[in-house]
């Protein structure tokens, strides 16, 4: 859903008698409101039950979908599309926040490995089956098709909600969590709160900022084609993957500390791969070793998040997922800076030596919290 309407957009702008450009306020207004709704659903979620409230906003999504694919002009498209990121902003956080409450501390990290899947799912083939279903049935048919997607979702969550009192167990009275001003100060006030949500940013920045610009330096340093830049950039996505495929048996053999420093290590050795390589040959090697080491530093926080703040949970997550879009807004933007003064090389080495650093220092943190006994 986040990435659909990228492959649209020429479609959409002729079909609409409007630029490219300006069409493309149907992606940045959805992330603008897809990223700045989640500052303010964290209390309401652990106020009247965050299962009801992502059932909620999946079903509100598949109709505001359905009023992207009847607009008749592009302010009309946008108005609906932006509603679309204030509906969806609600789903990732709160699930998570949700996956806290029910999956006990020994086992969570395995089972939001396992949910990272469908993210990274998502993320792999939003965009191309967009693009493909875009060129065989129009793009109105796209959005219809995500609508049914959509409304499926919200029906099984219904039913899971009737049947299963698991779903209503966390503050569904309206009394069930704290304030919006309690909710926020019982998280900023923790320490190691704090902590997680500033190393959410900094990953976020370092992360985004710099595999932004692998494309543009695949193609302008071994000038290969845009196809082959998208199956090599692509190869993110597979070793995120592998990361949900073998955290069952990674987070016990490492542990938060081992998973946190291993994947600073990777992210490191990948970037420096990207950077010197004399061989386009190896660059899914190196992408595909940069989602692995993201997953495992990210699943690490993830877990973290989960679990920094119990009492406030949806707060919680809910501030470390608006860090992370917060802090891929700014890594792209500095890192532009960076990419146009001094070209992609000291770009990737810049954000392999944020990202080894930031692997050790969380590592270094959650070593001595469970020396504490935390």
């Amino acid at each position: 859903m986040v990435r659909s309407t990228d492959s649209l957009l020429p479609q959409i702008a002729a079909d609409l008698d409007a630029t490219v450009g300006a069409t493309s306020m149907i992606v940045t207004l959805y992330l603008l409101a897809h990223g700045s709704v989640q500052l303010i659903i964290g209390p309401i979620g652990d106020r009247y039950g965050k299962y009801l409230c992502v059932t909620l906003a999946a079903g509100f999504a598949a109709l505001m979908v359905v009023a992207c694919g009847l607009a008749t002009s592009l302010p009309a498209l946008v108005a609906a599309r932006l509603a679309c990121g204030v509906a969806t902003g609600w789903i990732i956080p709160l699930s998570l926040a949700f996956i806290g409450d029910v999956i006990p501390a020994e086992r969570r990290q395995q089972v939001l490995g396992s949910f990272l899947s469908g993210q990274i799912l998502g993320q792999m083939f939003g965009q191309a089956a967009s693009g493909v279903l875009g060129d065989y049935f129009g793009w109105r048919n796209v959005f219809f098709i995500l609508a049914v997607l959509l409304a499926v979702s919200a029906a099984c969550l219904v039913f899971e909600l009737i049947r299963n009192p698991l779903t209503r167990a966390h503050g569904a009275s309206g009394k069930g969590g704290p304030g919006f001003v309690e909710g926020y100060r019982i998280v900023l006030r923790s320490p190691w709160a704090r902590r997680v949500i500033f190393a959410a940013f900094v990953e976020s920045a370092a992360m985004f900022g710099a595999l932004t610009y692998v494309g543009a330096y695949l193609h302008s340093r071994f000038d290969v084609s845009f196809t082959l830049v998208g199956l090599f950039v692509a190869a993110f996505a597979i070793g995120g993957l592998a990361y949900s495929l073998s955290v069952r048996a990674l987070v016990p053999r490492l542990g938060q500390s081992g998973l946190s420093r291993t994947g600073g290590y990777l992210l490191c050795g990948s970037f420096l791969l990207l950077a010197v390589t004399p061989f386009y040959g190896l660059a899914p090697l190196a992408t595909a070793g940069i989602g692995l080491g993201f997953y495992m530093l990210h699943n690490t926080l993830q877990m973290n998040a989960t679990q920094m703040a119990p009492q406030a949970r949806g707060t919680a997550v809910a501030i470390f997922s608006s860090a992370l879009y917060l802090g891929q807004t700014a890594g792209v933007a500095v890192f532009a800076l960076i990419y146009d003064r001094f070209t992609a090389v000291p770009t990737f080495v810049v954000a392999a030596a944020m990202l080894l650093w930031l692997g050790s220092w969380i590592a270094r943190h959650l070593t001595r919290r469970a020396a504490a006994g935390v």
